[in-house]
């Protein structure tokens, strides 16, 4: 990696390791951006814009530290210089600090490897997928039906990759998706994954006051 990596800033779309995400570029910065990446190590670094961007969207209005850097996999350039391209998630950064240098933003990052999974934490992971499996079947099965065409979540798809689809993939606020990122480790994220979801089910099997008979 060269050392000051890409970023794209975006509102709504947090990216995760190893899974994929397509994107349709057609801002011109951005559009050099891709250029100068496919020419060289092909690493774009996603991050979440914070609330208030709009008013300095033109700009460098602020992203949350946390990212996830991806690998261009995939790339059509039509003939008006729009790109469209697909990411696979590589791992997870922290912005260090950005250069204005170039038209589209650039930072120097810190990766932030995800820590090595010990037995307990192994069996601890297990537990919360058997949860996820419960909780959102079969919900997640017409999900991944359209995202893979498989009928239902595929019992041999690894515990982290399984993990990190269902925090990209599943309709949730990208402000919880970054909070799911930010966690330090797979067994933390599943737990909060899981956690979140119970609340959801929870919040929409309880009735709202106006729907209370008096």
């Amino acid at each position: 990696m060269s050392d000051l990596l890409p970023i794209f800033p975006l509102p709504n779309v947090v990216l995760f390791p190893n899974v994929f995400l397509p994107l349709h570029i057609f801002e011109a910065r951005y559009r050099e951006m891709v250029a100068d990446a496919l020419k060289n190590d092909r690493l774009i670094g996603m991050a979440l814009l914070r609330p208030g961007w709009q008013r300095d969207y033109e700009g460098r209005p602020p992203v949350y530290p946390i990212g996830c850097t991806g690998v261009i996999t995939h790339a059509d350039k039509l003939a008006d210089g729009r790109y469209n391209i697909v990411l696979r998630g590589v791992h997870r950064f922290r912005i260090l600090e950005e250069d204005a240098r170039l038209r589209y933003r650039r930072a120097r990052i810190e990766q932030l490897p995800e820590p090595t999974c010990c037995a307990e934490d192994a069996t601890a992971i297990r537990r919360q997928r058997a949860k996820l499996d419960a909780l959102l079947a079969p919900a997640v099965e017409r999900s991944f039906a359209d995202i893979a065409g498989e009928a239902k979540i595929p019992a041999a798809m690894a515990d982290e990759d399984l993990v990190n689809a269902l925090a990209q993939y599943l309709d949730l606020d990208p402000l919880e998706k970054q909070a799911l990122l930010e966690q330090r480790s797979l067994r933390t994220r599943a737990e909060s994954l899981v956690e979140l979801l119970e609340m959801k089910i929870l919040m929409a099997k309880t009735p709202s006051p106006s729907n209370v008979a008096h």
